[in-house]
């Protein structure tokens, strides 16, 4: 069995791309897994316990905001280091959706919306690699109160007509049950696709060419999950 965690980052005027994605974990490595988490998260925080207070976010990471306000600079850095080695060591496949939003819309005379059509080939490359290792999965997504009804219905609905609507569209039948919403502060393996999800917008932009040692630093973090994992973007259009 395979759980896919995928999150998702709304494209803004300065970073026009529409991110969803994340990270695939094995149920027979799961609990070692969550358990090194558990130690990232007590070194950070002093504690491990799943409240909002200990919860990982990319964007509060690297701007010191929220749990991370106050926090030396240097001490952030090493949070993104420590997740980046807790990725590569353990050679966890990410599958990364990047959709240019002005492109998407441009196409198509009634564009499907960029989180729909995102999923949906989130999905695809899921069950791609289900076929790879010739076993099920489920799928676990950050709560987004405006998405996840119409979310479980597509899905719903992709399984009961045999495959997505796309021209090369694919079956979705490895996928057990439904989609499974939680808060993120409810799952390390959640908290872990959102910072994933952080590094891809940040450092995907071609516009964004980092001057500060920081900065350099956590791109170097981001490279080498690229280069040391099983790592896939598909972009869109």
């Amino acid at each position: 069995m395979q759980f896919a965690y995928f999150d998702e980052n709304k494209f803004s005027e300065d970073n026009p791309f529409f991110w969803i994605g994340g990270i695939l974990i094995g149920n027979s490595n799961i609990y070692s897994l969550e358990d090194t988490l558990m130690q990232i998260q007590y070194n950070f925080f002093g504690s491990n316990i799943l409240i909002k207070d200990n919860e990982i976010h990319g964007k509060e990471i690297f701007q010191g905001k929220g749990n991370f306000k106050g926090i030396k600079l240097a001490k952030r850095v090493k949070l993104f280091e420590d997740i980046g080695k807790f990725i590569v060591n353990n050679r966890i496949p990410i599958r990364l959706i990047c959709i240019d939003v002005k492109a998407h819309r441009s196409k198509y005379i009634y564009p499907q919306p960029e989180y729909s059509l995102g999923l949906m080939l989130f999905l695809e490359r899921f069950c791609d690699f289900l076929d790879q290792t010739d076993e099920l999965g489920m799928v676990y997504g950050d709560y987004e109160k405006d998405e996840v009804a119409r979310s479980i219905v597509d899905f719903s609905q992709f399984k009961f007509s045999g495959k997505t609507p796309m021209y090369y569209g694919r079956p979705l039948g490895r996928l057990i049950d439904t989609i499974y919403f939680t808060k993120s502060h409810h799952s390390r393996f959640l908290q872990v696709a959102d910072v994933v999800i952080y590094l891809a917008h940040r450092y995907e932009n071609k516009k964004h060419q980092p001057t500060k040692w920081h900065d350099k630093k956590v791109q170097q973090v981001w490279d080498n999950i690229k280069s040391g994992t099983d790592f896939y973007i598909q972009k869109w259009p």
